[in-house]
């Protein structure tokens, strides 16, 4: 291999990466032109179509993906051996990009990163908030954070955060109106506020658990949000029921502004784990993270 064809091959990377040699070139430093001319010189030596060019769109083919599927997790193994170079200076540094929801975010994520990045200031932390299902290989995340109970089994997972509970609820002015709904199945006589999942674009469909026995119910209202907060402030204002996890609503549970229903009906239930490729060879700003956010009782 000559010495141009490794920057070569990391060059059309970056282009199938980014699926576009304006968004590559701004990404590497260099101008469009130079890029579109390495990425031309390698075709000519290996004698074969790598991109398929259009004017909206850049796009891989056969001959591409098989060369993708190669440089790809050699490229992410040069990076970490790299980036564990960082262990041999003094502080530790490096960048760890981590995808999680809004609340794992906000309860668990940000108390440990707030605390980390003082005690380290080389160790830079970049969270993407994203309510849906984010894939982190494809995403280039170092590790997300999920459910307990919607892990990948291809990952090696983390526990992070203590056992979750939810809680349904109402102002006290609605539950006077329209009653206290007993059993799950009473919610289908109320106004309920939906959430619309980012995930699947469908609505969430309540759910509940005692002794054992698992319900899920699809309630109706005439509000559908996909905001948390908003679904709080709807049912402060009385327009129904709504369900989150409790960490959402215990100030106004303690204030009286809503009156929690259906209390033994919810119980707890795996609570929040970091997750990352078990391919991946974590870094040392990785490792401090994760031991900082590892949950113990």
């Amino acid at each position: 291999m000559q010495g141009d064809d490794l920057g070569n091959l990391a060059k059309f990377l970056a282009v199938a990466q980014e699926a576009s040699f304006t968004r590559a070139a701004a990404k590497l430093g260099v101008s469009q032109s130079a890029l579109s001319h390495s990425v031309r010189r390698l075709e000519e030596k290996l004698g074969l179509r790598l991109l398929t060019r259009t004017t909206r769109s850049v796009a891989p083919t056969e001959a591409g993906e098989r060369l993708l599927d190669t440089l790809r997790p050699a490229f992410e193994d040069i990076e970490a051996k790299l980036t564990s170079l960082t262990a041999m200076r003094e502080r530790p540094a490096g960048t760890v990009r981590i995808s999680c929801s809004a609340h794992a975010a906000r309860t668990i994520l940000w108390p440990a990163v707030n605390r980390l990045t003082l005690e380290h200031p080389d160790i830079h932390v970049e969270i993407n908030v994203d309510a849906g299902f984010t894939d982190i290989v494809a995403g280039r995340f170092d590790a997300g954070v999920r459910l307990g109970e919607s892990l990948d089994k291809d990952m090696i997972a983390v526990r992070i955060g203590p056992r979750l509970r939810m809680a349904a609820f109402a102002s006290p002015a609605y539950l006077a109106q329209r009653g206290v709904p007993q059993v799950p199945h009473d919610l289908h006589a109320h106004a309920c506020i939906n959430l619309r999942l980012a995930s699947a674009g469908g609505l969430y469909a309540w759910e509940f658990e005692k002794d054992g026995r698992e319900i899920r119910v699809k309630v109706d209202g005439h509000l559908v949000l996909n905001d948390v907060d908003m679904m709080v402030d709807a049912a402060v204002a009385g327009h129904g029921l709504a369900f989150c996890i409790e960490d959402h609503v215990m100030r106004q549970l303690a204030d009286g502004s809503l009156a929690r229903v259906l209390e033994d009906w919810c119980e707890p239930f795996d609570g929040y784990y970091l997750y990352y490729p078990s391919s991946r060879q974590p870094t040392v700003a990785f490792r401090l993270l994760l031991d900082a956010l590892r949950y113990r009782d």
